[in-house]
């Protein structure tokens, strides 16, 4: 701006010395440069006129000559502080871009731990609940325990109230026990006069007794017989063992003589003579355990009844006369890994009898 008002300057100058540069004010403006060098070469070749003309103007022109240095020099000066401003805002720029390249990590990490603290703050809430719940509980136990408390509380006045009776009941038990105590004198003094008046009744009765037992004994021993069954009601299947097993025949329908015990099953003689035995098993078919039984007298096996079949039921039976001494044991076993059943019909039976003295 400041070298084209000088330019019109020069020409106002030029014009006002010759009137022969008038025109040239309605030409197009050229480049600075370019047209102080035209301009120069055209006063170089226009006749000298007016010597003070021409000083003016070459005054004029190195002054605007100084101006142009100063401007070049201003401009370049510029142009290095544009350079620099140019490199200072690229530097700006990278360290800008840097700066949101670490601005995004740090959001990206921000968002992460915000992730982190909505997945702990779940945590915690689902924490509060179970807390929540766990206080709930507890109260529920806080009041089941006041009801159990009040419960005991109840309990114990009953207690007291019980111990209270118990004292008064032991209280009439000792009253009572001193009354039973006097009573139980009276009744030593009456037995010991009751003693004294059968004691002389017994010197009476005594030939008369042992008489009476030698006729009663004699009577027994001649009459032995009995005849039991396993069950005396409901129905029962013994076994299998894995040995032989004592039978006891608990239904006792004959028991002549008292000879046989329906608590051990044994029978023991009472008197030296023959007797008859006999016995019948009854058992389910089964494919591994058969039915049978054995006749033990004083503990030797004499005779066994055994059937095996592996459906319906099986019965089994055997019998035999023994001698037997006073005090003899016979009784029955069954047999290792059988089986034997009995029911209200009394299926198993056990029997014998005396047939002579000897």
């Amino acid at each position: 701006m400041k070298t084209t008002l000088c330019f019109l300057f020069l020409q106002l100058i030029s014009s006002l010395c010759s009137g022969e540069l008038q025109p040239e004010l309605n030409n197009d403006i050229s480049p600075l440069g370019k047209e102080l060098t035209d301009h120069t070469r055209e006063l170089q070749e226009t006749p000298n006129q007016q010597q003070t003309c021409k000083e003016d103007v070459n005054t004029v022109l190195r002054e605007m000559s100084a101006m142009l240095a100063e401007q070049r020099v201003e401009i370049r000066q510029l142009q290095k502080e544009n350079q620099g401003q140019t490199a200072k805002l690229e530097s700006q720029k990278t360290e800008f871009e840097k700066q949101k390249i670490e601005f995004e990590k740090q959001k990206f990490e921000v968002e992460k731990q915000k992730i982190e603290f909505e997945k702990q703050k779940f945590e915690v809430e689902k924490q509060k609940t179970e807390v929540e719940k766990q206080k709930t509980e507890v109260e529920k136990q806080k009041t089941e325990v006041d009801k159990l408390k009040q419960q005991l509380q109840g309990q114990t006045a009953k207690l007291e109230s019980q111990k209270i009776e118990f004292e008064k009941q032991k209280f009439e038990f000792e009253k009572q026990k001193i009354e039973f105590e006097k009573q139980k004198t009276e009744v030593e003094k009456l037995k010991q006069q009751l003693q004294a008046e059968l004691s002389s009744l017994k010197a009476r009765t005594n030939v008369t007794e042992i008489h009476v037992e030698e006729l009663k004994t004699d009577k027994e021993l001649k009459q032995v017989a009995f005849s039991a069954s396993l069950r005396v009601s409901g129905a029962e299947t013994l076994g299998p063992f894995n040995t032989h097993t004592p039978l006891v025949f608990r239904h006792v329908v004959t028991n002549i003589g008292n000879a046989y015990n329906p608590n051990t099953g044994f029978f023991i003689a009472p008197v030296r003579g023959v007797y008859q035995f006999d016995f019948h098993v009854h058992g389910p078919g089964h494919a591994s355990h058969a039915s049978g039984a054995v006749l033990v007298k004083n503990g030797d096996q004499i005779f066994t009844a055994y059937e095996h079949q592996a459906s319906y039921s099986v019965n089994a039976s055997n019998g035999v006369k023994l001698l037997l001494e006073v005090g003899d044991v016979v009784y029955l076993k069954l047999w290792v890994n059988s089986r034997v059943y009995d029911n209200e019909n009394h299926l198993s039976t056990f029997s014998g009898h005396l047939l002579f003295t000897m």
